[in-house]
């Protein structure tokens, strides 16, 4: 596939396969009612459903759409409040690979209790620059410093707004 500086004008997409359906998600909501926030356990198909609704910078498209999130790709540690989400660029050389992470991060930290702890990271062979990216991701003052830039977070805030299913 031929790229212009880092850009994917035609990127790969598939068809979406969230697992929390729209008629399943008001059991979920009664669930947590009835647990309560703090006794309840997640899985990796739930937090694929918080992120995989993300636009993609460039594209009209979801992160799910573009193969860019997967569910095998999360690992969830729920006796350590541990959650570790690894993302596919759809190139390796990815221009927008920072500021998707970024995302992710900011979502999950949005939508699940405060209780857990979040990795983001470009999966291994993914990305030109995946070691670099990925310590960035997962520095919080280099994190919290990202978003206190007014331009950037808005274009988080932009990627982010939606209506999927919040645990918080």
């Amino acid at each position: 596939m031929a790229t212009i500086d880092g850009k994917n004008p035609n990127p790969i997409i598939i068809k979406a396969h969230t697992s929390v359906r729209p008629d399943e998600l008001e059991q979920v909501r009664k669930k947590l009612e009835v647990a309560g926030i703090d006794d309840f356990d997640f899985d990796e198909d739930m937090v694929y459903d918080v992120i995989a609704t993300i636009k993609d910078p460039e594209h009209p498209l979801t992160l799910e759409q573009l193969d860019v999130v997967k569910p095998h790709l999360i690992t969830v540690d729920n006796e350590n409040y541990y959650i570790r989400v690894e993302f596919t660029p759809t190139i390796p050389n990815c221009s927008m690979a920072t500021l998707i992470g970024l995302m992710i991060r900011t979502k999950l930290n949005r939508n699940i209790p405060s209780k857990y702890k979040v990795d983001v990271y470009i999966e291994a062979g993914k990305h030109d620059q995946q070691k670099e990216i990925s310590k960035q991701l997962n520095d919080k003052e280099r994190y919290l410093a990202a978003l206190e830039n007014e331009h950037l977070a808005g274009i988080v805030n932009d990627g982010i707004q939606d209506n999927s299913l919040s645990y918080r």
